[in-house]
């Protein structure tokens, strides 16, 4: 399954600062570009590479890497809530191209359950173009019921990209199930997976609103 969840120390103690009420928007903010960082560094270690030669400075050869793939990256924005989240990524993909979604979903409440689907309007895009040999990041910090994503990945699949990462900081179990449910070749990468959805379609026990927590 192409899901990696990455709950070591490190990223569960950045976690554990953002799901905390009692953490201010600049320690959110920091946090998340913190956490995107890390993320990016992770995905490098998924990329194509090649064994080369160089020299050393003292005129001796050593064999090492270069990953082929850095070169060919676009980093899609899911504004506004992942815009720290792709701060950080970029610190880790610094020659990434960058691409912005801006989505609005309408939120509703039912008696009992979740909302199984939300009503998404995209109302800009701007993406690069996307050639066979790009690899397309799609960050968004929170995937409750997976809608708002899904609509992102049918406009990036339409260009046949290489691969796909799917970066969110806390995924739904629902969002997990329906985005490998139609589309298996995705990777997601994730730190939590949490396990309930609320009757407004929040994820439980989550860290609320990420976007109001980082911009207020």
């Amino acid at each position: 399954m192409p899901l990696f969840v990455l709950s070591r120390p490190n990223t569960l103690h950045f976690l554990t600062q953002l799901r905390s009420k009692n953490t201010d928007q600049i320690t959110f903010r920091k946090t998340l570009v913190k956490l995107g960082r890390i993320i990016g560094y992770e995905i490098l270690n998924m990329l194509d590479y090649s064994i080369i030669e160089v020299e050393t400075p003292l005129g001796v050869k050593a064999k090492g890497i270069y990953i082929h793939d850095l070169e060919n990256i676009v980093v899609i924005n899911i504004l506004r809530a992942a815009t720290p989240l792709v701060e950080g990524l970029l610190k880790a993909l610094p020659t990434a191209r960058l691409g912005v979604i801006a989505a609005s979903r309408k939120e509703r409440e039912v008696e009992s359950g979740f909302p199984t689907e939300m009503q998404v309007q995209i109302f800009y895009s701007k993406i690069p173009e996307i050639t066979p040999k790009d690899t397309v990041v799609i960050a968004d910090p929170m995937i409750a019921t997976a809608s708002t994503m899904l609509h992102a990945l049918n406009i990036v699949k339409k260009q046949n990209p290489k691969r796909i990462f799917v970066v969110s900081i806390i995924i739904s179990e629902y969002g997990v199930k329906r985005i490998l449910e139609e589309h298996p070749d995705v990777n997601i990468i994730t730190i939590s997976i949490d396990p309930e959805l609320d009757n407004r379609g929040f994820i439980i026990p989550g860290l609320g609103d990420a976007g109001d927590r980082a911009f207020g």
